[in-house]
């Protein structure tokens, strides 16, 4: 029997994208359709999410990436993830009166890595030329996009803001000194003009690869990052602190600095493999949560019912308890993630998943990092009580924080990519002048507080929430999948993954599935707040499932149909059919393919 779904599970066998958007996920589609493969198409798709989702990515933000190439044969990570200029200090932000990073302005700048990341994928595992991939993004910018009705409503609320303090990103945004109402057409003309002197440059030199390292040479050490450096060196802006400061990045910091490519971080659980991110992103936390879960009978389990639920919450409480402790840049700690994910650690870890909801952060003790964990913990408690971090894409959010977008690509060859590109919102920085894009605001992830692997330092890259996955099967790459959701993102797809692995219900059906998630533990972003033992639940799961969960000592938030989550997926059996999915919550995820 067919479960009902409410969009069919894509199928075919050419070809299949799917991402946070429609029009983002056609043009990925005709880029395959033009000869292009997943990763030609994953970076097209990647510049016009930065168009039509403004308040949730764009030029100078992050984005980190895992893929399998057919041709090397081999799953990998790009690392986009910029990390933080040389002037950041703990000492200078220190001085400047805070002992928080703001969540907005310009000292919460890293250095925007997107932009290097898609360059170094279009070059080493892509086939078209920059002009092929931002020709797209250029008709959006220059000829317009229907505004959705979240991208009108935040640049509405912010507009007085934007009018008093931001001038530049009032005059982007509001033009003529209106909000754009939702789905009318809205362009960015400056931007269009930015991408177009990036290819006028790298036009300027022949051949594919060489066009696309003047590209790269024009944003990090050309016109961009000139443009830059001049704004944030003269002028000091209005962010969450309620003071006005400068930012610290700089020309130098830019010109030093280079996307890379990595191993992943990989965990077995049944027949699968997980590959995520190394510890720099939270993406371990899911195989942590694996760890925790794989010996108890899940399917056994009603997937929405209150055992699944409390059981799945528990662990990861545990699993992010440990993130709080033990992740961060490898470069600069060193993070016992093998012994995190050890079975000798976590079959005493399981004991602690009772029968009632836990209101305390537990991290573990590992062993040689005790004084770590004690300077952690006892800055946590001065935390503590703060209030509740939401995921920043929902309904129930009022604050103003940007998120995240997702884009999930399989190719006829069996190439594939999942990617969760986010930063440089329209709310979180103000537009560079002449440049009609703003920076990033993943420094609010650092601490200052020195001694800890997410402590504040120049070079260091902030243990990003930015996690895309993907899953082999009996060794085989088989999908990709991802959302956005900040220190949500992995507490949404770890229920999709447990669903589609134990459940027997397809990409679509388990996407459609009631989620649900937890602020027990300390957000990443600013004012870092916590609210331990709550839990919000789509009200789908029933009244059953959140009376039960209410027992066990829950602090249930309830929250309506489809408002949780913005999951896509997309996976290539063995026969070569390959299949996609994209959430129906806010009504603008797709997914396409033949």
């Amino acid at each position: 029997m067919t479960s009902f779904t409410t969009r069919p599970e894509i199928l075919g066998t050419f070809g299949v994208v799917t991402s946070t958007h429609w029009i983002a996920s056609s043009v990925g589609m005709a880029i395959l359709e033009k000869g292009g493969n997943a990763f030609d198409a994953a970076v097209a798709t990647g510049f016009v999410l930065q168009i039509v989702e403004p308040h949730l990515c764009g030029p100078g933000g992050d984005m980190p990436a895992i893929f399998y190439s057919k041709k090397k044969d081999k799953v990998e990570v790009i690392c986009a993830q910029g990390p933080a200029p040389a002037g950041a200090t703990i000492e200078h932000y220190t001085s400047e009166g805070l002992n928080l990073i703001p969540g907005d302005g310009l000292l919460a700048t890293v250095i925007p890595g997107a932009f290097d990341g898609w360059m170094l994928m279009l070059r080493d595992y892509g086939t078209m030329s920059i002009r092929d991939i931002l020709e797209p993004a250029i008709y959006y910018a220059e000829e317009g996009h229907p505004v959705l009705a979240a991208v009108s409503a935040t640049i509405t609320r912010l507009g007085g803001f934007f009018e008093k303090e931001w001038p530049t990103s009032h005059a982007t945004w509001l033009p003529g000194g209106s909000a754009p109402e939702p789905n009318r057409n809205f362009k960015n003309p400056v931007l269009a003009e930015t991408w177009k002197r990036v290819i006028a440059v790298a036009e300027a030199k022949s051949g594919r690869e060489n066009q696309i390292e003047a590209a790269r040479d024009a944003f990090y050490r050309g016109f961009v990052a000139e443009a830059i450096e001049r704004f944030v060196s003269t002028t000091a802006v209005m962010d969450a602190s309620g003071a006005r400061h400068k930012g610290v990045l700089n020309a130098n910091d830019m010109a030093s600095w280079r996307a890379t490519v990595e191993a992943p971080q990989t965990y077995d659980y049944h027949d699968w493999t997980i590959a995520k991110t190394p510890a720099w992103g939270q993406g371990p936390v899911l195989l942590q949560s694996l760890a925790l879960l794989r010996s108890l009978d899940l399917a056994a389990m009603d997937p929405s019912g209150p055992d699944f639920v409390h059981t799945v919450i528990e662990a990861m409480k545990l699993a992010f308890a440990d993130r709080e402790v033990y992740y961060g840049d490898p470069s600069f700690a060193q993070i016992p993630i093998e012994y995190l994910l050890s079975e000798s650690y976590n079959s005493e870890r399981r004991k602690l998943i009772g029968e009632g909801a836990s209101l305390e952060l537990r991290p573990g003790r590992v062993p040689g990092y005790n004084r770590q964990f004690d300077v952690t913990m006892a800055m946590l408690a001065e935390m503590s009580g703060k209030g509740t971090v939401y995921e920043p894409t929902m309904s129930h959010l009022r604050e103003r924080r940007g998120d995240t977008v997702h884009i999930d690509v399989i190719d006829r060859w069996g190439n594939m990519v999942s990617t969760t590109p986010s930063g440089g919102w329209l709310q979180s920085s103000p537009i560079i002048p002449g440049l009609g894009f703003a920076l990033n605001s993943r420094a609010q992830m650092f601490w200052l507080k020195p001694g800890l692997p997410t402590s504040l330092e120049p070079g260091k890259r902030p243990r990003t929430t930015l996690t895309p996955s993907l899953a082999l099967y009996q060794g085989r790459p088989t999908m990709v999948f991802g959302t956005p959701g900040g220190d949500q993102q992995d507490q949404w797809q770890l229920p999709f993954f447990l669903r589609y692995v134990h459940h027997g219900k397809n990409l679509q059906a388990c996407i459609d599935m009631p989620l649900f998630h937890t602020s027990h533990f300390p957000g990443s972003f600013y004012p870092r707040t916590s609210s331990p033992g709550e839990i919000m639940v789509e009200s789908s799961v029933g009244t059953s499932t959140l009376d039960e969960l209410r027992r066990r000592g829950h602090k249930v938030q309830v929250a309506d149909p489809w408002t949780v989550g913005r999951l896509t997926a997309a996976r290539r059996d063995m026969d070569g059919l390959l299949r996609a999915a994209a959430t129906p919550r806010l009504m603008q995820a797709y997914a396409v393919g033949r």
